[in-house]
């Protein structure tokens, strides 16, 4: 193997158990800050990707990843919304005259 395929599978590594570590130590009450902030950056993803597809001269197969990763970080964005909207949801005051 190349050497530098040995390292990126050692970053790759890496970040996966320093990933694991971190979030198995959050606790349940910042879990919603943080699914916004993992919507943040799943948008500069769907950027990113819509950028890659835009820009894949003619390339078949960089089209085909962009458009997958276009439509991952989409499902990813609008679920996450979706979870940290009905999340917060909790929190709302019931039975508060007219407002919902």
């Amino acid at each position: 193997m190349d050497n530098q395929v040995i390292y990126l599978l050692f970053i790759l590594a890496l970040s996966i158990f320093l990933g694991f570590e971190i979030i198995s130590k959050v606790p349940s009450t910042l879990h919603t800050p943080l699914m916004s902030g993992s919507n943040a950056i799943s948008g500069i993803t769907l950027v990113g990707a819509i950028i890659a597809a835009g820009t894949s001269g003619g390339d078949q197969t960089t089209l085909i990843l962009a458009t997958l990763a276009v439509t991952f970080a989409t499902i990813n964005v609008v679920g996450g919304y979706m979870v940290t909207d009905r999340m917060l949801g909790m929190f709302k005051k019931k039975g508060s005259g007219g407002n919902k």
